[in-house]
């Protein structure tokens, strides 16, 4: 394995409640890569991320991330395994009975953050860096779709991972807000982190050029998606 590989499965089973999911995967990124995860809805993509972030245990095969071996990893490890990741869900998942700032506040202390002034900073470097320093005092409901899901990328940052996590980010939202969380992503992974974004919404992947990996017949794979496949793609939709 390359030192400069973050996420690696060799030979690796991905199993959800003893179905196999995905069959002898071998696959890595590097770090400060961007990385699609293609596929169509049921093809694994949402259970090898849920592996990587150990919510699914490893039992066949090997798999590294940040560091850590999955296939060895104590219950005890897995919280410091998800300080190094950040998680972008598609349906926010915010806690809807306190502010933004008190959102954020939860995980920082969830996660051993303890004197008030440096949670106070940290809360607000992460909301400007998505342009919602003006909006911490609000309710989540007070918030648009696309500015909710900025809340979820600054929560995904508080840690200062070396992975983001992205699980069809964009799902909800409308193509000119799916851009601008695209603009987010793609920038985070610029300012060195790695991102693996599953999706299926293939304009964007167009718009964004990234590599490109499919998960498909119980198998992952890199593919390189020419332009004229992702017209074909965008047009069978």
């Amino acid at each position: 394995m390359s030192i400069d590989t973050i996420i690696s499965f060799e030979h690796a089973n991905i199993k959800v409640n003893d179905h196999l999911v995905l069959s002898d995967v071998n696959f890595t990124v590097n770090k400060n890569e961007f990385v699609y995860l293609i596929g169509k809805v049921g093809s694994g993509k949402t259970s090898l991320i849920k592996t990587i972030n150990a919510e699914h245990k490893l039992e066949e095969g090997y798999g590294t991330v940040a560091g850590f071996q999955l296939e060895k990893l104590k219950r005890r490890d897995i919280p410091k395994l998800r300080r190094r990741l950040g998680i972008v869900f598609q349906d926010f998942q915010l806690l809807n009975d306190r502010s933004i700032n008190k959102n954020l506040e939860f995980v920082l202390k969830a996660t051993g953050w303890k004197l008030k002034k440096e949670i106070e900073e940290r809360i607000a470097e992460v909301l400007e860096k998505v342009s919602l320093g003006m909006k911490g005092y609000k309710m989540p409901h007070q918030l648009s779709g696309g500015e909710q899901q900025r809340v979820v990328i600054a929560r995904a940052l508080l840690n200062n991972p070396e992975i983001i996590l992205a699980d069809e980010p964009t799902g909800n939202l409308d193509p000119a807000t799916s851009e601008e969380i695209m603009n987010i992503l793609y920038g985070i992974s610029q300012n060195g982190r790695t991102v693996l974004m599953a999706t299926h919404n293939y304009t964007l992947i167009k718009k964004f050029p990234a590599r490109t990996v499919l998960c498909e017949d119980e198998a992952v794979k890199d593919t390189n998606l020419s332009e004229a496949d992702l017209d074909r793609l965008i047009q069978n939709d």
